[in-house]
């Protein structure tokens, strides 16, 4: 599986190095070859189980409409350091090697804001 940073200006890695403490938001959009997304669901359906073990409080997968082979996972974490150990485990990393090189990820870490009259978040921001 290939790594493609979803922003050049911060990498996943210096996020998973971060020393925030609270909770995060992974977003990660996963690029699935065609007529493999029943096969890739199972295999992301046995990580999640294994994250969801190991300091994810949540998960929820979305796929593109319209015959999109675009997914993408949204969960939430403890802290980034709890992804970040789970991330590195040589279990995990065994997990990931399942997959073909076709298909590409792209996670990245956000924390939650809040725009006044719209949302709210944990902190205000802009």
């Amino acid at each position: 599986m290939k790594m493609v940073q979803l922003d050049p200006a911060t990498t996943f890695q210096q996020q998973l190095a971060g020393s925030g403490t609270g909770p995060v938001v992974l977003i990660n959009r996963f690029t699935v070859p065609p007529g493999f997304e029943a096969e890739f669901l199972d295999l992301w359906r046995e990580d999640a189980a294994y994250m969801l073990s190991h300091g994810c409080l949540s998960a929820q997968m979305h796929k593109g409409t319209e015959g999109s082979t675009s997914f993408v996972n949204i969960a939430l974490w403890e802290n980034a350091q709890a992804l970040a150990r789970a991330f590195a485990s040589e279990e995990f990393q065994g997990l990931l090697a399942r997959y073909p090189d076709t298909c590409t990820i792209s996670p990245h870490l956000f924390t939650r804001i809040a725009v006044p009259g719209v949302c709210v978040g944990d902190s205000v921001g802009a």
